[in-house]
């Protein structure tokens, strides 16, 4: 019928294999079942996230709101210390900035864009014990052990949709959520229009959940040059396309900022951002401020050259080198001049 439910995100598969790996190596082996928590924290925000006409980035929910948070507190209702993953990224202990993050050593592989929400406390009972490692040694040192999970393919991008369709997933769920969203859902039926960026209708879409900043494919419309969504609108019910360079931008502005020493600084800094997991940091000025009525820090931040397809809804993630200071989510761009 479509409906979620258990082995979803981890299939019985995984079950079986970790559970493999338990009796190889001789630890105990618990199994939780968080499958209402996964459906209100990461599933129901993923939907609402594309209904609201943002992009979002379930990993990072799953991230602050399962994997470190039951799960560690689950380890200490068995008298456990700490927790450790398999994350592509690494932890280290400074005396004066406390425990930092740190991209993986394995480029291709590094996670870290995914974990900027950790706090000091969740670090400091965290490891990641293949974040030192290349893929390909830790599938050597699986072999030399004799684990039979040594060849088992990547995970998928987004866990609970292995065929990759989204807007389909949505279409299939909307409908058992929050009736604030009706008049989105009924837009999925009736369609919408495509406009140009000056306005002019191009033709019509099947659902603002089908699309998203900077997407280039699967538009519907024809035109003498390549066009990209430039906005999704789901209040007017509209895709705002437009050309290549007037996705450029040259700041953003981010929510709900984490820093994870603990410590936000209290001036301008300079330090590399990504606006998404595979985006090359982009050298920027980030500027710190408190939000009103207790809505958390704000950052603004401007980068030296404008950056393409800066997207609501996804993570900005600020790096030191290895390090990672933090991160917020974004919810607005500001243009390049030339737009």
């Amino acid at each position: 019928d479509g409906k979620p439910r258990a082995g979803r995100c981890c299939s019985l598969d995984d079950v079986y294999d970790a559970r493999r790996v338990a009796e190889d190596l001789g630890f105990r082996f618990y199994v939780l079942n968080l499958e209402r928590e996964f459906q209100k924290t990461v599933i129901e925000p993923f939907i609402g996230s594309y209904l609201e006409g943002r992009t979002p980035i379930p990993c990072t929910a799953c991230n602050t709101f399962l994997k470190f948070d039951r799960l560690l507190s689950f380890a200490r209702q068995v008298g456990l210390n700490r927790v450790a993953t398999g994350h592509y990224a690494r932890v280290r202990k400074d005396p004066e900035d406390g425990y930092l993050l740190l991209k993986g050593r394995d480029p291709a592989k590094d996670q870290s864009y995914f974990l900027f929400e950790l706090n000091q406390e969740q670090l400091s009972r965290i490891q990641f014990p293949v974040g030192d490692f290349e893929k390909q040694e830790i599938r050597r040192i699986a072999r030399n052990s004799g684990l039979a999970t040594a060849g088992k393919k990547d995970s998928q991008e987004i866990c609970f949709i292995p065929d990759g369709d989204y807007a389909g997933f949505i279409q299939r769920h909307a409908g058992r959520m929050r009736l604030d969203f009706l008049p989105v859902l009924e837009s999925i039926q009736e369609g919408g229009p495509i406009l140009f960026k000056d306005g002019a209708v191009l033709g019509r879409h099947t659902g603002v959940h089908r699309f998203t900043v900077g997407q280039r494919r699967g538009l519907g419309v024809s035109h003498q040059r390549p066009l990209y969504v430039l906005r999704v609108d789901p209040q007017r019910n509209a895709i705002t396309v437009g050309y290549r360079e007037d996705l450029y931008s040259r700041a953003l502005t981010a929510e709900r900022v984490n820093w994870i020493s603990g410590r936000p600084p209290n001036a301008t800094i300079r330090a590399g951002v990504r606006i998404r997991s595979a985006h090359r940091e982009a050298s920027a000025a980030i500027s710190l401020r408190e939000g009103r009525n207790g809505s958390g820090l704000f950052a603004e931040v401007r980068f030296d050259e404008p950056q393409m397809a800066v997207t609501e809804g996804q993570a900005a993630v600020f790096y030191q080198g290895d390090r990672v200071l933090g991160g917020g989510w974004i919810v607005s761009r500001i243009p390049d001049s030339n737009e």
